[in-house]
């Protein structure tokens, strides 16, 4: 099952999708979507915290920048989402806003926006454990797509 697809238009562009949530067994799981790899990756990024918590509360307060690195644009798109849950578990800072800078084959540098969290503003949602390389996929149609399964 698919739900909760988010849409957008920017700038008298066509409407994007910027990700679907999958249901899968006792996980869950994204597909996130971009003009290009750099929209998607950060789309990816925002759909993993909107299954943790409501976003809509979250103010950008701290700006915080983020750089990973890894061997292939796969393994590169598990370390920086399981980065960013890293941050989010130790430092407690959610994110609401992302934007990839730099994207190689195996390197990223981002930053992401949001605040410290506050669970009586945030609504926590669920726990996401790890993003995995279960199901895991890159591809380029007519933009960018990236589908990730996370352990709950």
């Amino acid at each position: 099952m698919v739900f909760l697809a988010s849409l957008r238009q920017e700038d008298g562009q066509k409407k994007v999708k910027r990700f679907d949530i999958i249901e899968h067994t006792a996980d869950v799981g994204i597909t996130a979507y971009g003009a290009n790899l750099k929209e998607a990756f950060a789309n990816a990024a925002y759909a993993m915290f909107t299954l943790i918590a409501d976003l809509e509360n979250v103010r950008e307060d701290v700006r915080r920048q983020i750089e990973v690195a890894a061997e292939d644009r796969e393994s590169l798109l598990v370390s920086w989402l399981n980065e960013l849950l890293y941050i989010f578990d130790v430092e407690r800072t959610i994110f609401k806003r992302f934007e990839v800078t730099e994207l190689g084959e195996t390197s990223l540098k981002a930053e992401g926006y949001g605040e410290l969290l506050d669970q009586s503003r945030h609504g926590l949602r669920g726990g996401l454990k790890a993003a995995t390389y279960h199901m895991l996929k890159i591809e380029k149609n007519d933009g960018y797509s990236v589908r990730v399964i996370f352990d709950t």
